[in-house]
């Protein structure tokens, strides 16, 4: 038996933010929480739905206080503000990390006995819907609008960990192009590559079938032609990115990831590094690590990268061909290939050792042991 969970809603396109007032309005909301960043506060990106709301006479507060890796703390500061606002939904306005506090903070607002936030990591046992959540995403990368996981840094153990938890997704996602526009390049490239590592893991992972393969392969395909565009902010390559990420979103909630999700979890928690480009390091490696347990998948893999020629290829040529176009696709986005100056050789066991108990790796196709993930984080050292 498998199991499938999407949003209710979702707007897509440019302008799609004109749509919140409605939605807010018809769900009979009061009052909203909006959840975003200190930098889109900065650069006038949150005004732009705040403007919608104001237009359309909605009253609201902003918590902004929301880091890249938001933290324990982070989320118990949210509840504060979302308590105090007297508020009784989230629109949530940003990346992955105003997403994922937004998840904590609407769990915990409707199931207060996981308000020490660690409690919730795994498949927490919680009974209630978390508050309404319209998510407004302005990266092409987590796909957090769509999903039913988030993570949470804690700082004091220098570990992520993961929730999985039908309760927390999102009642309404609004995909608007021109919430992403005005990313930079570097952000762009890294989160369109997070993207790509969605859509690969959950192609290949343990739990992938019919419906999710559909996702992912359509994912790839997407972001391959897209990405390239997107970070010379061309728009048809943000449009292509703002669906592309959404649809490796759509799967790969529902059925896992892998061992490279693991480590860049946990490059993320010791040094503070960008969850995507710590994916996007990692994945021509680990998709080589991998590929001897892949089957077919990397031929269809290949072909969506846009490799020509590809049935014509040994299963060894298409593998090759597969990691190839990944590693040039992160070259040519500017993307760092090796973690030479990040990582630092006394921590590398306990970076393993966090791997591989974080909650994405069991889906790895591979079966991979502590041993093996040390050895990965070196060849890239």
């Amino acid at each position: 038996m498998y199991k499938f969970t999407l949003n209710e809603t979702s707007y897509h396109g440019a302008g799609a933010i004109n749509a919140i007032p409605d939605e807010i309005k018809s769900r009979g909301f009061a009052k909203v929480l909006v959840v975003t960043d200190p930098d889109l506060i900065k650069f006038a990106v949150t005004d732009k739905v705040t403007a919608v709301l104001k237009d359309a006479g909605i009253d609201y507060d902003i918590f902004s206080d929301v880091k890249a890796n938001p933290t324990i703390e982070n989320v118990q500061a949210g509840v504060a503000c979302f308590k105090k606002a007297e508020a009784d939904c989230i629109v949530a306005v940003g990346g992955g990390s105003a997403m994922d506090t937004s998840k904590a903070i609407g769990i915990i607002i409707t199931n207060p006995e996981f308000e020490d936030v660690r409690s919730l990591e795994g498949v927490a046992p919680t009974k209630n819907k978390c508050v309404p959540i319209i998510a407004v995403p302005t990266t092409a990368g987590t796909a957090a609008e769509v999903t039913i996981n988030y993570v949470i840094t804690d700082t004091e153990k220098k570990r992520k960990f993961v929730c999985v938890d039908v309760h927390d997704i999102p009642v309404v996602a609004v995909v608007d192009p021109d919430m992403m526009a005005s990313m930079p390049k570097a952000l762009t490239a890294a989160t369109g590559m997070d993207a790509l590592t969605h859509a690969i893991e959950g192609y290949i992972t343990k739990g992938a079938w019919e419906l999710s393969d559909m996702f992912h392969i359509k994912a790839i395909e997407v972001i391959a032609r897209s990405l390239r565009g997107a970070v010379n902010n061309e728009k048809d390559g943000r449009d292509g990115m703002a669906l592309g990420q959404y649809i490796a979103g759509m799967g790969f909630s529902n059925v896992g990831l892998g061992v490279d999700h693991s480590m860049a979890h946990t490059l993320s928690a010791y040094y503070d590094m960008p969850h995507g480009k710590a994916c996007a390091v990692l994945l021509p490696t680990v998709m080589a690590y991998n590929a001897d347990y892949t089957g077919e998948k990397y031929r269809d893999i290949a072909k969506a990268m846009g490799v020509e020629g590809v049935d014509s290829m040994t299963q060894e040529e298409y593998r090759k061909a597969a990691v190839d176009a990944v590693r040039q696709l992160s070259e040519d986005v500017g993307i760092e290939s090796t973690l030479k100056g990040v990582v630092k050789e006394e921590d590398v066991a306990a970076l393993a050792e966090s791997a591989f108990a974080d909650a994405c790796r069991p889906g790895n196709p591979r079966e991979t042991s502590v041993e093996d993930i040390i050895a990965l984080y070196r060849s890239l050292m």
